[in-house]
């Protein structure tokens, strides 16, 4: 009788697959001739039984065959289980094959998307440098455009005119800087201040952030949002990436996109991703660094924007805290600090306090920056605003006064007969109209009237406006008329120098519509401006 081989069982754990196939191939030989042997006597004994003519002895043969059966059963059982293993053994066999298909099919589509990426970033280099490019298209076109103007008014002018003109454009062009003028000065010393304040935290924004957030802006003035924003999210994701979700860069890149968020109205969005910024900085660079002092001002500003101004106080309170303790109290980005403390302020009817953050912010601007900067003039105007508030009338137009007279002194030197500030020249229309000898007086005997009204600068032109309201005010309607219509001339003549000549003909026309509606749109006006390093920080 045969006998069956298994291998042994503390080997089977220690098998291979085709060792185990072997031994499946072995076994199912083996139950083979096993079967083949139990049927062999099976069909002896029931040849024996047909001749077996005693009962007790035919018993036993029966016996001896039904166990032969169950035998021959079990061995079918096994050679069935062995058949299943060797078809699952050539289904796995199939299933590794496709699998290092797919793996094959994984690693060349991983090849394809990393040079898609590559094509991908190259191309939106491209469309940035493009872009640039055709903005820069655009500027320079808007100029062709204007100064064809210029040179079709200047055909127009009759000989006469053109020698006065030139004989006042040298004195007028530059008496009071446009609003880039104000804004250029101030951006290098705030990212001076701001770069050496970082650096002296031990952090430096890279410059590849500085130009992006540079970039970014540029889009978001322009209203190009759906630009700005994947910009600002394709480099904070790879930044994360890189870098890992806490580092300092990350939290700058997250400051970017909020202020973004926060220009599309997008609060509750812009205050999650400062909030977070505000973590990382805390966690990466210490609680008392300027970073987590920008962060907390910009946050501040943010729920100012939405009306939250108790929630914004105690920000706007803790980075003034950081920045005098990290800058020194005489810093200006100190005194930029107690602007937003002080416009918080005001919201809130907290009138003692303004005052005083806003005489030291003038203070801090005057010794650090000197008396022609000017966030002196800003911070001077927003203090007057205060004054008019509380009804402190006489405070208020003392300081309107000292803002146009400096502007006018930087341009004509001191203040005599002949050069007077328009705030002046008001004042001489005012009273001239009270004794009825306007009608009857020549344009000349204003001297040069006309010339302190060529305003370009927004602060100055706001302090037109509001000294104009406080006038009106007052019951000075004369002078509140003609500081209102140097304000509404100012800007039509930043567009176009050449018509300046127009205020002269304001003078003569007495109270005429033009008059009326400048009458009608700025009574009561009282405006606030921002410093010029303004509220947002990356």
């Amino acid at each position: 009788m045969s006998t069956m081989v298994y291998p042994r069982e503390e080997k089977l754990d220690k098998l291979s697959q085709e060792e185990i196939i072997c031994n499946t191939k072995l076994v199912m030989q083996g139950l083979e001739a096993l079967k083949n042997e139990h049927n062999s006597i099976l069909h002896s004994l029931l040849e024996t039984i047909k001749c077996l003519k005693k009962d007790e002895e035919a018993n036993l043969v029966h016996e001896k065959s039904n166990l032969l059966r169950k035998s021959v059963e079990m061995i079918e059982l096994g050679l069935g289980e062995a058949q299943v293993m060797m078809a699952l053994s050539s289904h796995l066999n199939a299933v590794e094959s496709e699998k290092q298909k797919l793996r094959a099919q994984v690693r060349r589509l991983c090849q394809e998307n990393q040079w898609l990426r590559d094509e991908l970033a190259n191309t939106q280099q491209k469309l940035q440098r493009s872009e640039q490019t055709v903005a820069q298209l655009e500027e320079e076109k808007k100029h062709l455009e204007f100064m064809n103007q210029l040179k079709k008014y200047d055909e127009d002018v009759s000989p006469s005119e053109e020698k006065e003109g030139d004989s006042t454009k040298d004195s007028l062009d530059d008496l009071f800087p446009n609003e880039e003028e104000e804004h250029g000065p101030g951006m290098p010393h705030q990212h001076s201040s701001a770069a050496a304040a970082a650096q002296q935290g031990g952090y430096e924004i890279p410059a590849r952030l500085r130009t992006l957030h540079n970039l970014v802006i540029q889009y978001a003035s322009q209203g190009r949002y759906e630009v700005a924003v994947p910009l600002c999210k394709q480099a904070l994701e790879d930044l994360e990436k890189t870098s890992g979700h806490d580092h300092p860069d990350v939290a700058t890149m997250l400051n970017i996109l909020a202020l973004v968020y926060r220009d599309q109205n997008k609060y509750k969005e812009a205050a999650h991703l400062l909030n977070d910024a505000l973590s990382i900085r805390e966690k990466t660079l210490g609680k008392d660094h300027p970073a987590v002092a920008a962060t907390l001002n910009n946050l501040a500003v943010l729920y100012g924007k939405r009306g939250k101004y108790k929630e914004a106080e105690p920000l706007c309170k803790r980075a003034l805290e950081i920045r005098e303790k990290v800058l020194g109290k005489d810093h200006p980005d100190v005194a930029k600090q107690l602007n937003n403390l002080a416009l918080l302020c005001q919201n809130q009817g907290k009138y003692e306090e303004v005052e005083y953050y806003y005489c030291r912010a003038l203070e801090i601007y005057e010794s650090r920056l000197g008396h022609d900067d000017p966030n002196v003039a800003k911070t001077k105007n927003n203090l007057a605003s205060c004054y008019l508030k509380q009804g402190k009338y006489k405070d208020a137009e003392v300081l309107y006064k000292e803002i146009l007279t400096r502007a006018h002194v930087k341009e004509f030197g001191p203040v005599d007969d002949e050069h007077k500030p328009i705030w002046m020249h008001a004042e001489e229309r005012e009273e001239m109209s009270k004794s009825k000898q306007r009608d009857g007086d020549p344009y000349a005997e204003y001297g040069s009237w006309y010339k302190a009204c060529k305003v370009s600068s927004p602060t100055v032109t706001t302090t037109l406006r509001n000294l104009g309201a406080l006038y009106r005010r007052q019951g000075k309607l004369e002078a509140a008329e003609t500081l209102e219509a140097c304000a509404v001339q100012s800007r039509r003549q930043g567009i176009d120098p050449i018509n300046q000549t127009k205020v002269v003909e304001i003078l003569k026309e007495g109270a005429g519509a033009e008059r009326r509606r400048s009458r009608d749109s700025l009574v009561g006006a009282v405006k606030y401006e921002n410093t010029t390093d303004g509220s947002e920080e990356a």
